[in-house]
């Protein structure tokens, strides 16, 4: 795993060998920002424990989220159905930031919150049916330095990357439909991670 700077950052490389496209773009905000961000977020965000159902039984975890868009949209994943809140001033002011980069509008953010290295999520794709189909998906990080994991559904080819206070990693293509990606947990971490991650849902005409 190569440790980023974001000096040293080409936001052109495809960090993927193949089959979908993955930038980085390293620390888009100031530390400042970073941290003013991290702190509104953390205190004023609805935040909810995420849920699953499998096999017939909820699941809770510690891990926390949130669901924010244009509309009341509902977006189902893992058997759970949740409906989007209005935005807020602070997500709208970032989404403006993160549509700049990824020359890209976007219509809702599901949002983590990773309170210790504890906490991680497994492997999985975004690929729900309600998304718009090989549409970016913005990924903005703030608080803890995680390591982030991409894994390649046939052949298991491995990518791992370091995402920074601050950043921005943008997935498009055909990425969610030949990778999978997830955040690993790790004990050395004490301190918590927000992620936000904008993307597209498609509207359908009544």
């Amino acid at each position: 795993m190569q440790r980023l700077f974001t000096e040293e950052i080409d936001v052109n490389k495809n960090w993927l060998p193949y089959d979908g496209t993955v930038n980085y773009w390293g620390c888009i905000l100031s530390h400042e920002q970073a941290n003013f961000y991290e702190i509104e977020l953390m205190h004023n965000i609805e935040w909810r424990n995420d849920e699953s159902l499998i096999y017939g039984k909820l699941i809770t975890t510690k891990r926390k989220v949130a669901w924010y868009a244009d509309e009341p949209f509902d977006y189902t994943y893992s058997n759970i159905t949740k409906q989007a809140l209005p935005w807020t001033p602070a997500l709208l002011s970032l989404k403006k930031v993160v549509e700049e980069y990824a020359a890209e509008k976007f219509n809702s953010c599901l949002l983590n919150l990773y309170h210790t290295g504890d906490e991680g999520m497994s492997w999985h794709s975004d690929g729900e049916k309600m998304l718009k189909k090989n549409g970016a998906i913005a990924s903005m990080s703030l608080g803890a330095e995680r390591k982030f994991s991409f894994k390649h559904k046939k052949d298991q080819t491995k990518i791992d990357m370091l995402l920074q206070h601050g950043s921005l990693m943008i997935m498009k293509g055909e990425t969610q439909t030949h990778w999978m990606h997830r955040l690993p947990p790790t004990r050395k971490i004490k301190s918590p991670r927000v992620n936000l991650t904008f993307r597209n849902i498609v509207v359908k005409n009544s």
